[in-house]
């Protein structure tokens, strides 16, 4: 009979940090989390100032499959400000 230990994530951490550049443009993407709750964010630079700040709390579901180590398709997609956005 084999049992699956089902893993706490109680006292799991968590941190990503994705940066992209692009001219005099720079997109800061991270997720952070601690102690069973996170969020992501991203911050977007033009010429070093910041013209938006976007941080949402991550979702139980979402927490659990970067616990697994799973890929999120779009996990940004509700924090994305200006540019296209798909109606």
């Amino acid at each position: 009979m084999v049992t699956k230990t089902k893993r706490s994530s109680k006292n799991f951490t968590y941190k990503n940090h994705q940066v992209h550049h692009r001219g005099n443009k720079k997109t800061v993407r991270t997720v952070i989390i601690r102690n069973g709750k996170g969020f992501k964010r991203v911050v977007r630079y033009h010429k070093g100032t910041i013209k938006s700040n976007i941080k949402k709390s991550l979702k139980r579901v979402e927490i659990e499959l970067i616990h697994l180590g799973k890929f999120i398709p779009k996990l940004f997609a509700d924090c994305e400000c200006g540019g296209k956005r798909q109606k």
